[in-house]
């Protein structure tokens, strides 16, 4: 699934990203970590994995979008 960076803590490596549908979304700092970036800034496209619906929707993991 993509995303867009919305905002990121880089000392909790945590944040949120902005679901296609404007729905905002938090990920926690494992689930940035198991993606291998170092850094994001707000307005990047990312891909997330997902685990869970509606207001159980977890993210698994957040990674740069590639073409």
């Amino acid at each position: 699934m993509q995303a867009t960076a919305y905002t990121y803590d880089p000392e909790t490596r945590s944040g949120q990203v902005l679901l296609d549908d404007g729905t905002p979304v938090p990920f926690d700092g494992p689930a940035f970590d198991r993606g291998g970036l170092r850094l994001l800034r707000p307005g990047q496209r990312v891909r997330i994995e997902t685990d869970g619906e509606g207001t159980a929707l977890r993210i698994t993991l957040v990674t740069l979008q590639t073409f």
